[in-house]
């Protein structure tokens, strides 16, 4: 076997795979070609997202880069859904379990046409984690490239993105804004191609990349129109052949160290919560034993420094002024808060590779210095309690309060909050519990920016807190608390909950407690009766057969939590 082919020879050796390179030959391979690593190049581009639209143009150019370092290009597609668009209906259902059928897919034809190691590229929320879980399952040798963030809108002199247009549709049912200022947010917060410009989860998770290795330096904040994607872009596929070369593949880049680092970036940066969910399904696909305490862990003694939104003023581009992921993870680095020696895919470590280039020193706005944190703990953190015994994520950044009693306004799916919050009913002091919509119960643990963005948006950012065996998104302010677990559609606590009912937030102890006497909650739950999940063969029907706990990623095929 040659050491560079590890599979595509199975291919294109001997007389009785005569008829596979007579395919081949029609595709464009010549006989050269034919004894040449192939490299899959793994592009969920699509016309249905800004996100996205630029991502088969890129994988062109990775192919170019390819070329030039010796090696095959094998271009193919994946699929990809639009979280904004998707968000605040029954489409979004769909958004999470996409995940977990992108890596399925890219799994699917990286073993079928036998390639060798690959280069994914992906741009919305979900594309980004599914690409790192391919190449974590497969362990083959693989380059993560991003399509990069939008530039923001400007609207009465500020910077806005798609969080100001959710936040609107909340201060528009509450008679804050008019029907044309509404518009106006509309056709001025998305001005081009690329993914949402705050540290929401798309950013979040292509930062991840960066601090797990698996992405070249620099590469997660060019904005996607910058010039420096398509230089990205080649010099990923000129670096997938060296990995190929250098015997390296993608678990010896995705190790407990590198976790570690990227769980330190996400809580320097005050990144989404979403990435505990995907961290953990990575980490699973790498065979790295994570749980949730590591998070917590990590969050109580690394700072959040960067002033991004949705907890801060700064977008994505801004970072990228003062030195983007590179300048975050020097700092982190020479707080001694990282593992430098962990691998990278230059083929050196990432002490090295910040060494090898001039990383700027901390700007001070942007990027605070450790002395001068945001937060002296991390953007996220997890919390337990009665009503999230198996744990649940809120994000830190951008809150000032650290406790908060409340009275629940229980809702059985999300479009039932939605109402409530734009009816003119919602009232400071409330705690709106979604629930039911779980990965089981939703099924596919929906995202809810369209409640929180009109929470705050109605005035009562501050005043009243969400929490839901849901998801929230990258944009997401205030006390939201999600992926509580156990998740109600199993018997979790959250079942049990009723309007009226006193909670407790308490940040600083990281616990979450539901103030009903035991021998009342057991009564409940007598009474209980687990709801119906989907029948038949459909995507979200076996998806909620199959789905684990949001405690270990929402993985298909890990075993759920029993209460």
């Amino acid at each position: 076997m040659p050491s560079n082919r590890p599979f595509s020879h199975e291919v294109t050796e001997g007389p009785t795979r005569a008829p596979a390179r007579a395919m081949l030959r029609a595709v464009g391979l010549s006989e050269s070609d034919l004894s040449r690593p192939q490299i899959g190049i793994a592009s969920a581009g699509n016309d249905l997202t800004p996100c996205n639209i630029t991502l088969d143009a890129l994988g062109q150019t990775v192919a170019k880069g390819v070329r030039s370092a010796g090696g095959v290009p094998m271009r193919f597609s994946t699929v990809a859904v639009s979280d904004g668009i998707a968000m605040g209906h029954v489409g979004m259902r769909s958004s999470l379990p996409s995940r977990d059928l992108i890596a399925d897919s890219v799994e699917c034809v990286m073993t079928a046409e036998r390639l060798d190691a690959m280069v994914t590229i992906a741009g919305c929320d979900k594309s980004l984690p599914a690409m790192l879980m391919a190449a974590a399952r497969l362990n083959v040798a693989a380059v993560f490239l991003y399509g990069g963030a939008s530039l923001p809108g400007r609207y009465q002199g500020q910077d806005i993105t798609i969080q100001d247009v959710f936040e609107g549709v909340g201060a528009h049912a509450a008679g804050q804004i008019s029907d044309d200022e509404l518009h106006t947010l509309e056709r001025l917060a998305c001005p081009g191609a690329g993914s949402c410009a705050g540290m929401y989860t798309a950013n979040t998770v292509a930062a991840e990349a960066e601090a797990l290795g698996i992405a070249l330096p620099g590469s997660a904040s060019p904005p996607a129109n910058s010039a420096d994607r398509s230089l990205l872009a080649y010099a990923s596929g000129e670096a997938i052949v060296k990995l190929l070369d250098l015997g390296i593949r993608a678990r010896d880049i995705l190790t407990r160290h590198a976790f570690e680092n990227a769980i330190v970036a996400v809580m320097a940066l005050g990144g989404s919560t979403n990435s505990v969910l995907h961290l953990l399904a990575i980490a699973h696909e790498a065979g790295v034993h994570l749980d949730l305490d590591d998070f917590d862990q990590i969050s109580r003694r690394v700072p959040y420094l960067t002033d991004l939104r949705p907890g801060g003023r700064f977008v994505m581009n801004d970072l990228h002024r003062v030195g983007g992921v590179p300048a975050v993870l020097n700092v982190l680095l020479q707080a001694g808060l990282i593992h430098g020696d962990a691998l990278t895919v230059t083929g050196a470590t990432l002490a090295e590779n910040l060494a090898a280039s001039s990383v700027p020193a901390a700007d001070g706005t942007i990027i605070r210095s450790i002395a001068e944190p945001l937060r002296i703990d991390g953007g996220v953190a997890i919390l337990y309690g009665s009503l999230a015994p198996q744990g649940a994520v809120v994000k830190l950044a951008g809150i000032d309060s650290t406790r908060f009693v409340g009275t629940a306004r229980v809702f059985d799916s999300e479009p039932d909050a939605m109402d409530y919050v734009t009816s003119g009913r919602l009232q400071g002091g409330d705690v709106i519990v979604v629930r039911y919509e779980g990965p089981k119960g939703g099924p596919g643990m929906p995202e809810m920016l369209a409640v929180t963005a009109a929470v705050k948006g109605s005035g009562h950012g501050r005043d009243v807190a969400l929490i839901t065996d849901g998801r929230f998104s990258g944009a997401t302010t205030g006390i939201s608390i999600g992926h509580v677990c156990p998740e109600a559609a199993v018997g979790g606590p959250l079942a049990l909950v009723e309007d009226g009912d006193s909670i407790t937030i308490d940040l600083s102890a990281r616990v979450v407690d539901l103030n009903v006497d035991s021998t009342v909650l057991k009564q409940r739950s007598e009474l209980w009766r687990a709801p119906s999940l989907p029948e038949g063969n459909g995507f979200l029907a076996k998806y909620a057969r199959l789905v684990g706990p949001a405690s270990k990623g929402a993985l298909v095929g890990v075993s759920d939590s029993i209460v």
